[in-house]
């Protein structure tokens, strides 16, 4: 299975001959077992093709841009604080931020660099997302020729890559330049108008680096704009800000990864048997929780209980950067009259939980249940390999109440 897709060809080829012959051959028991058994060995050298051209669709390992790991820490620690709605509520905020890393190359590695074209892949950007900004942040180290031999103002300008027009600029001045640093350019009014600088699926932006006082193009490479080498973490990063415009859970997200890498990926038999278990005993346990309860602890009132999230055991921390732990707590216990204020029962939660202590065996208890929840910062990876800051909601209990 050197080649996962030849393979997998071949072994659909040979399963459609396996069949072919249980229809037509005549099914004496050991020609019938030999079959099957070939059957089986087929499916699960299939399986495995399919895992092994799945993880080559994922690429090598993503490594998260600095600037988005402090964005995660800065979010998560003002969490912490209890501050985590604050910033997210306000109107226009973005709850969202997707980095995506330049994927250009320069023709010719040789001096003078005059232009440096700049692509982006931006097709796994959620059209149903409402944009609210972009921004292009370039990791600049001037070198010290050009220190030395140039003085003053420098325009670094963003034009069309195909009309060549210039799109915006921002002045640096070269006698502040002392160490390297991150120059941001705000792009919006551009990116609002992506689909003019669209280069196949790529998004297209050409940059120069222009002396105020001649109008002469500077070498780029003096700028520290050169891509042989170029470390991961020093490269072209445009970001983009968004904010969904309906209630997201994480679970679209797995979804859409995994549709994303493998469009026409179906589930074993063993696979859907599974699951069906797993279900099973999740509506066991739901059973246990909501219906009959047994011993001493499961008379406890209404209460908040921990619940410890690892995404490790969920298998998501192939794509899910950070947290790959977090405490989501659940809500367990009894609502029996007479409810506690501090639980906040409904009003048709107190008169289900008076018709119940009439007539337990026709009228069942108000429920227990999560009545404030808590938003958490999640850095994790996109279908396109491309790292995304997101606020998600409702991730942990914050209170319970009697429903």
């Amino acid at each position: 299975l050197s080649d996962p897709l030849l393979g997998l060809t071949k072994i659909k080829v040979l399963l459609i001959l396996c069949f072919i012959c249980m229809k037509h051959v005549k099914p004496t028991p050991g020609r019938k077992s030999f079959i099957i058994s070939g059957v089986r060995v087929l499916l699960l050298l299939a399986a495995a093709a399919v895992d092994i051209s799945c993880s080559a669709a994922g690429g090598a390992a993503v490594e998260p841009h600095e600037y988005m790991m402090s964005i995660y820490r800065t979010f998560s620690a003002a969490e912490k604080l209890g501050l985590n709605a604050s910033f997210f509520k306000a109107s226009k905020a973005a709850n969202t931020i997707t980095s995506f890393v330049d994927q250009g190359q320069d023709d010719v590695v040789t001096s003078p660099l005059r232009r440096q074209k700049y692509l982006f892949d931006i097709s796994t950007l959620s059209r149903r997302a409402e944009q609210l900004g972009a921004e292009l942040r370039i990791y600049t180290k001037v070198s010290r020729s050009l220190l030395a031999s140039v003085a003053g103002l420098l325009d670094l300008q963003i034009v069309s890559c195909q009309s060549q027009r210039l799109l915006a600029s921002k002045t640096l001045d070269l006698e502040g330049f002392h160490k390297p640093r991150w120059e941001v350019l705000d792009i919006w009014e551009i990116f609002q108008h992506q689909q003019q600088h669209l280069q196949g699926r790529h998004f297209c932006l050409e940059l120069r680096g222009v002396l105020d006082n001649s109008e002469s193009e500077i070498n780029l490479l003096d700028l520290g704009f050169h891509r042989s080498g170029q470390p991961q973490q020093q490269k072209v990063v445009l970001l983009v800000f968004t904010r969904s415009k309906k209630h997201q859970s994480l679970f679209y997200e797995r979804r859409e990864n995994i549709r994303f890498h493998w469009p026409q990926k179906r589930l074993t038999k063993g696979q859907r048997w599974h699951r069906k278990v797993s279900r099973g005993r999740r509506n066991a346990i739901s059973m246990n929780r909501h219906g009959k309860r047994h011993g001493r602890k499961s008379r406890s009132r209404c209460s908040k209980k921990p619940l410890k999230v690892n995404f490790r055991e969920l298998g998501w921390d192939d794509w899910v950067i950070a947290p790959l732990d977090y405490e989501a707590y659940h809500c367990e216990g009894m609502c029996d009259f007479p409810l506690r204020s501090h639980l906040e029962p409904t009003n048709h939660a107190i008169i289900q939980t008076l018709m119940n202590s009439m007539s337990p065996s026709n009228v069942p208890p108000s429920c227990c249940v999560p009545s404030k929840l808590s938003p958490i910062s999640i850095l994790y990876i996109d279908g396109g390999n491309n790292v995304v800051y997101k606020q998600y909601e409702d991730m942990a209990v914050e209170t319970c109440g009697c429903r």
